[in-house]
């Protein structure tokens, strides 16, 4: 096959991760389109397949290999122009692991990291051209790569991504090491996507970052994410959205927004990580739980009906029962709408790695597993303040189980099912806002019917 393009080819990604690994999987499919390869939903059926992978956890790093492996046993598909399927890595174990991939996996074509996505179709046609695996790891990244091609996942919501790296090396955590340091995006080009996103028919934004609250510091020597939120919400976007949110730089510009701009969603994804002082030093968090509960408060103060979610990390290296109940009690305070669980997950090259921890694993899960019965209750509790209300709806598309209902989901990000009159398509409702009566509130979503159609 001539290396010129791609044509006659097809792709498949699969992503592991964050946001912001969606929004780069989002830049692969329009870099190998714009090449000529055309997107198939299946492993089975691609000659090119990208993994965007996350090393946050050790599950992501087994769940790859092992999927990769398999593939070893996977047929070309009839038709294909190629003689050997290419096999892509990129996202953060690309980053991390970089030759030592194809050291492990021969069958592995490609390997790429998270400050080169535009190498990607360069590096597929070498490793076709060459029948030799291409790998390609920069150690940092001096652009965002905005004007790239992109196909988004759904016509009427986008990602929009305004920093990328981390400063804030808490102790358990990768990312500074494979997304690099902080780096923000000029105002003017934000608001000036935002604008084009609009145009294009978006209706609802998220702003990306590893923590959009301190962005700006790095271009302009103060945080400027309030006005961020000033201009991409006078895009008229109907909905605005942001993550992630760290708690030491939220401030109260900020926090004021969701009382002043009524398109910025009222929900926040706030991680505390841990309801111990003790715990959150040696984590490298930079507040206390005196002060996350304080924002909690300013927060509801603006916006009384906000959804709160967090992430909560249960066997951090050293973590006492009396450590674990300070974090179980601030779960019970807050009341959150939605809690992201998880048993620490060591990373080498991580300071919490070198952390000797003698903390049976019996005892960990038996922690973990009170705290997710105290999620769901809440949880429980928080979506019936909806019961019987009527919400707007964001339709995504039909409920996997009843594809007579639609599925989306409500400014407060909860998930929710709806049934539609007999005599209309619910498939012509999708991408559209609705509004629904909720009937049913249960732990993770809502149920109900439609009761009007909009834009």
């Amino acid at each position: 096959m001539a290396a010129q393009n791609l044509s006659q080819t097809t792709y498949c990604v699969v992503t592991y991760g964050c946001q912001m690994n969606k929004h780069d999987s989002e830049r692969v499919c329009g870099l190998l389109e714009e090449c000529g390869s055309d997107r198939v939903e299946t492993i089975e059926e691609a000659d090119i397949v990208v993994f965007m992978t996350c090393c946050v956890r050790e599950a992501a790093d087994i769940r790859l290999r092992g999927q990769v492996e398999t593939m070893k046993n996977y047929p070309l598909r009839e038709g294909s122009p190629l003689t050997k399927r290419v096999i892509a890595i990129g996202g953060c174990i690309g980053q991390r692991d970089g030759q030592s991939l194809i050291d492990d996996m021969p069958h592995v074509s490609v390997v790429f990291g998270t400050h080169n996505l535009n190498a990607l179709p360069h590096l597929v046609m070498a490793a076709v051209a060459d029948q030799s695996p291409q790998t390609e790891i920069l150690e940092a990244g001096d652009s965002f790569w905005s004007d790239l091609p992109t196909v988004r996942e759904h016509s009427w919501s986008a990602w929009l991504p305004i920093t990328m790296g981390c400063n804030n090396f808490c102790t358990y955590c990768i990312v500074p090491y494979v997304r690099g340091r902080e780096k923000s995006r000029p105002i003017e080009e934000i608001e000036a996507e935002a604008k084009k996103l609009v145009a294009d028919g978006v209706k609802e934004i998220t702003l990306l970052g590893q923590n959009v609250n301190s962005y700006g510091r790095d271009l302009y020597g103060k945080p400027r994410f309030a006005d961020v939120l000033e201009c991409v919400a006078a895009s008229g976007v109907k909905y605005l959205r942001y993550a992630t949110s760290h708690p030491k730089d939220l401030t109260d510009e900020v926090i004021k927004k969701f009382a002043t701009l009524p398109n910025v969603a009222p929900a926040l994804h706030l991680p505390a990580q841990s309801g111990s002082n003790r715990i959150l030093k040696a984590m490298n968090r930079r507040y206390t739980r005196e002060r996350y509960i304080d924002l909690v408060h300013k927060v509801r103060n603006a916006c009384p009906d906000i959804a709160l979610s967090t992430d909560i990390i249960v066997g951090f290296p050293g973590e006492t029962e009396e450590d674990f109940q300070a974090t179980y009690d601030l779960v019970k305070e807050v009341g959150y709408n939605q809690v992201f669980t998880f048993i620490y997950s060591k990373r080498e090259g991580t300071p919490a790695a070198k952390i000797d921890d003698p903390t049976p694993h019996e005892v960990i899960q038996d922690r973990f597993d009170r705290l997710v019965d105290l999620v769901q209750e809440k949880a429980y509790e928080r979506n019936q303040s909806d019961q019987d209300k009527v919400v707007e709806v964001l339709v995504e598309g039909l409920n996997k189980r009843n594809a007579s209902q639609i599925t989306g989901r409500t400014p407060k990000n909860q998930t929710i099912h709806a049934s539609v009159p007999p005599s209309m398509d619910p498939s012509s409702l999708i991408g559209r806002i609705c509004t629904v009566q909720v009937d049913v509130a249960k732990t993770w979503y809502l149920a109900g019917h439609l009761v009007g159609v909009g834009e």
